[in-house]
């Protein structure tokens, strides 16, 4: 699955996007192993954030838990599909969407393996979220040398984002 391709020689070539600098395909969500506590843990959460809400008389709030329960036992059902990234000589391409380099504002590295070894994008559109692309086994040093090229890096940025953390450490 950590199929990087990186070459000075630039030997591929995207026909839409120019040359292919680094490709690697990853799974769209990391499918946690959670034991029984964290079920017990997470169902004694809605069950009380439930009471509250009714003894307030906030409905909304209880039907936006007990949804956000449907959806979350959707969510890990689901098998992560996988999905492509392309670094190319005119932009990014993520599962075949392409991101000009002319949008994309700057970059950064959160590496600090073995749990956080994230690429972060920015765009220059404050419409469009920053995103994130799991690194696993490439070299950051080979994915940044290339980016350079193209983008400005952020090296104010050192921690990966607050979602990020939160879905690591809470396993969602």
């Amino acid at each position: 699955m950590d199929n990087l391709k990186i070459s000075s020689k630039n030997q591929s070539t995207n026909q839409d996007h120019g040359k292919i600098f680094a490709s690697w395909e990853f799974p769209e969500f990391i499918k946690y192993q959670r034991n029984t506590a964290w079920y017990v843990f997470t169902a004694l959460i809605g069950l009380f954030l439930i009471i509250y809400a009714v003894y307030t008389y906030n409905f909304l709030f209880a039907f936006i838990i007990v949804m956000l329960g449907f959806i979350l036992v959707i969510y890990m059902a689901k098998e992560p599909m996988t999905v492509r990234f392309i670094i190319t000589e005119d932009g990014l391409e993520l599962n075949h969407h392409f991101y000009s380099y002319k949008e994309v504002d700057t970059f950064w590295i959160i590496y600090e393996p073995p749990e956080v070894k994230n690429l972060y994008f920015d765009f220059k559109s404050t419409l469009k979220p920053s995103f994130s692309i799991p690194l696993l086994n490439q070299d950051p040093l080979e994915i940044r040398t290339v980016l350079l090229k193209y983008l400005r890096e952020d090296l104010e940025k050192e921690e990966e984002s607050t979602t990020d953390l939160l879905e690591r450490k809470f396993k969602l």
